[in-house]
């Protein structure tokens, strides 16, 4: 098991066990997030433990133009039942992602630090949120990082039926022509549903060998 140090690095991520685990240790600090996204690595784990850092293979991901949308989702989308924006209240989404029950998991790996340090990061430009809407009501949204050309997926929740899955599918298409990619981590059959498939990490890692995300920075 490798331990992060105070040092701002990361191991190759080819040194992941079989799990995609990677390190342990180090901190949540903005640079050390950034660094970690821009290198294919994210944080994930549970409240009391130490940080554990992840880079799975194979990834799973969406490319846009391979977004599957059911007739169910085009005919609430055409009826404008529910209502979209991006970045107005990011605190409070990830305060819903990290407060919603859902089946087969007893608490939520969204702990104080994790919310502190991606407000911080939204704060700075990098994390983005997105929210659905009904009669004003939030009833659903997720949140990301943002790497200009690939959209690295948090976290998401729903209140009501089919508003999580109406906003990802609004972002997916207005967004389509900025993101090669839309990285969604792990295998979820819900995603699955909507095109996600899963490519090889070292794919996914040429994604993000470009300039647009080596250069990217952000002034503290």
């Amino acid at each position: 098991m490798i331990w992060l140090t105070k040092k701002l690095e990361f191991p190759d991520i080819h040194k992941a066990d079989e799990s995609g685990l990677l390190a342990i240790g180090g901190d949540l600090s903005p640079e050390r997030l950034l660094l970690a996204y821009k290198s294919g690595i994210f944080p994930w784990y549970n409240p009391n433990e130490i940080i554990q850092w992840w880079s799975p293979n194979p990834r799973f991901v969406l490319y846009p133009n391979k977004l599957k949308i059911s007739k169910s989702t085009q005919k609430i989308l055409n009826q404008e039942y529910f209502h979209f924006t991006e970045n107005q209240c990011f605190s409070e989404v990830i305060f819903q992602c990290a407060s919603i029950k859902r089946p087969g998991q007893r608490g939520t790996w969204i702990t104080d630090e994790m919310f502190n340090a991606y407000c911080t990061l939204h704060e700075l430009g990098l994390a983005k949120s997105v929210e659905v809407w009904k009669n004003n009501d939030l009833v659903g949204g997720f949140y990301g990082i943002d790497l200009h050309i690939v959209f690295c997926g948090e976290s998401m929740f729903s209140k009501v039926s089919n508003s999580s899955k109406c906003g990802f599918t609004y972002f997916v298409q207005k967004h389509s022509h900025q993101y090669k990619l839309i990285d969604c981590q792990i295998h979820s059959s819900y995603l699955e549903q909507l095109g996600a498939e899963e490519i090889s990490r070292e794919k996914f890692k040429t994604f993000l060998e470009c300039r647009e995300i080596k250069n990217l920075h952000f002034n503290l």
